[in-house]
């Protein structure tokens, strides 16, 4: 059986791109089917309720639970300040009296008959969704958001960090294996996303922050440089959420690896026009890539490339993630339908593969993914 599957990446020039975008609670949608939309364009709306705060009326006048209900000077559903009187004791002989103030803002939700304490909601969090994509809307999701949908060009990669945003794609570097450093970056490059080759110095990315540029895209990173920046180990959780003003994708993986050529030539073809990029990274069940996907303002006629979704066949472009030859970009030529013995004494389906410098090596089918075109 010459056919197998395997997890891929796509690198496309021509693909329709979908994405749901939605609210964390019900709210409201603010778009409607057929909308075009830009990246900044607010797609639906709520309020996340907030945090609600105690306040120990009965430990500060000194009082039983039992009598801080007569000493309120406000009741539930009243707003408050900070500073507002919220309760007063009585005091002896009407002096000498005891007051409690808020020192918070919002609304008084209960007052707990147990403990004597008021709780205070703080005012709601407001909660924007925004499209991310220059699209059209396709799909409403009632009270919670839309799918926006561009065709456009999509390269995913292998990490990132860092979360939505979009700019203007700049190739900073004159071939794929040329690594992105501080002097390839000026201050025109505010708001640019920036095109590397086999990586990108940690010099590169405070320049880069300085400047304005809001996305780094390079072959590979070093996870020294990412770690020394953060100034945290991120591990293995999912990435995306750092609080960070630049977001970064690795196309290849980490250290120092020439992005593949036609990843390199196909960010050559849409260079100066607009990009959205996000950084966030899953390895695990649920897999999340890394993404640039650059809307077509005029897209050719006829179907957009197919997506080569996993499919594994002699011909297909892959990319290997295991060592020995981890990050190394070839193609199959054999498929052998025979188990073979692997160093660990497993036996495994294998395949062929032409590098790129013309080696024949042969791998685990379960070492590669698929560059999907």
């Amino acid at each position: 059986m010459g056919t197998a599957y395997t997890p891929g990446l796509t690198v496309s020039h021509d693909q329709i791109v979908r994405k749901i975008r939605r609210l964390p609670l019900k709210g409201q949608v603010l778009v409607k089917d057929g909308d075009k939309v830009e990246p900044d364009t607010p797609v639906a709306r709520t309020e996340l309720p907030g945090m609600l705060q105690t306040i120990k009326v009965a430990e500060k006048l000194g009082v039983e639970t039992k009598e801080v209900a007569g000493l309120l000077k406000v009741k539930v559903g009243d707003k408050v300040e900070k500073g507002t009187l919220i309760a007063e004791s009585k005091g002896l002989f009407g002096l000498f009296k005891g007051t409690v103030t808020s020192d918070y803002e919002g609304t008084v939700e209960a007052l707990s008959e147990v403990t004597g304490n008021l709780l205070v909601r703080e005012a709601p969090i407001p909660v924007e969704i925004k499209a991310y994509l220059k699209g059209t809307v396709v799909d409403i999701i009632p009270e919670e958001g839309a799918v926006i949908e561009t065709r456009g060009a999509i390269v995913q990669g292998i990490f990132g960090i860092g979360g939505e945003r979009f700019g203007t794609i700049r190739v900073a570097v004159a071939s794929p294996d040329e690594v992105l450093d501080k002097h390839h970056i000026g201050d025109e490059d505010k708001g640019r996303v920036l095109i590397g080759g086999s990586g990108v110095t940690l010099d590169a990315i405070k320049e880069a922050e300085r400047v304005g540029v809001v996305g780094l895209i390079a072959g590979a990173v070093r996870d020294v440089d990412i770690t020394q920046y953060l100034g945290y180990d991120i591990g293995v959780a999912i990435t995306g959420q750092e609080n960070i003003p630049l977001t970064i994708v690795a196309t290849e993986g980490f250290g120092n690896l020439a992005m593949a050529r036609r990843t390199f030539e196909l960010f050559k073809s849409v260079d100066g026009k607009d990009a959205s990029i996000n950084g966030a990274t899953q390895i695990r069940a649920g897999v999340i890539r890394p993404e640039v996907i650059v809307p077509n303002d005029n897209p050719p006629t006829g179907e957009p490339a197919a997506d080569a979704g996993s499919a594994l066949d002699k011909g297909t472009p892959i990319r290997i993630i295991r060592e020995p030859y981890f990050g190394r970009l070839g193609e199959v030529v054999e498929l052998p339908p025979e188990l073979q013995t692997v160093e660990s004494g497993t036996e495994v389906r294998v395949l062929k593969a032409r590098l790129a410098d013309g080696t024949v090596v042969t791998v685990p089918r379960a070492n590669v993914e698929i560059i999907a075109t």
